[in-house]
C-alpha cells in the first residue's frame, strides 16, 4: 500500500468512532452490529459483551466483515471503507488496558455512564487485523474504490 492511501484510510479511520461489523452465526448467515472501535494505526479494537451473540460467532470463525462511514447529503461526497479482517479475542491486560484509554481518547466528551468504564475482565475486548481494504470515494466517480491488501 503506498502511502497516499495509507494516510487516506488512517484519516478516515480518526475521522469515526463507529463501524457495522458482520460475523457469522452458527446458521451461516451473516449477524451485522454496530459498534464503537478505536484504533492503532490500522488495526482496529472494539468490545463487547462476553455473552453476546457477536462474542460467540467470533469463537467459532473470526472472519469479520466491516463498514466505516457516515452520512452525505450530496451522492457524489460519500466516503467510507470496508475490510476483510480477522478479529482476535485480546488475551493480556497490558494490551486490554491500552485499548480501554484509546476508546476513552475517542470518547473525550463521554461524560458520564450508567455505570463504571468497564475492567477489561468484563468484557472481550477484539483486536480487527484487515486483510482486504475498500476504500469508498465517489468524488473520483460514481462507486469508486480502490482495494488495498494489507
Amino acid at each position: 500500500m503506498n502511502e497516499e492511501m495509507r494516510r487516506k484510510i488512517l484519516a478516515l479511520l480518526e475521522q469515526h468512532r463507529i463501524m457495522t461489523i458482520a460475523t457469522l452465526r452458527p446458521d451461516g448467515w451473516p449477524q451485522a452490529t454496530t459498534v464503537g472501535y478505536a484504533n492503532e494505526g490500522l488495526t482496529l479494537y472494539f468490545l463487547c459483551d462476553p455473552k453476546s451473540q457477536k462474542a460467540e460467532n467470533l469463537a467459532r470463525d473470526d472472519r469479520v466483515s466491516l463498514t466505516i462511514d457516515h452520512d452525505a447529503s450530496q451522492i457524489m461526497e460519500i466516503t467510507g471503507l470496508s475490510m476483510a479482517a480477522r478479529a482476535k479475542a485480546v488475551t493480556e491486560q497490558a494490551e486490554a488496558e491500552k485499548v480501554l484509554g484509546l476508546l476513552s481518547r475517542k470518547y473525550p466528551e463521554q461524560v458520564s455512564l450508567t455505570g463504571p468504564m468497564p475492567d477489561p475482565g468484563d468484557v472481550r475486548i477484539f483486536r480487527v487485523t484487515p486483510t482486504v481494504i475498500s476504500v469508498l470515494d465517489y468524488s473520483k466517480g460514481f462507486g469508486h474504490t480502490d482495494l488495498v491488501t494489507s
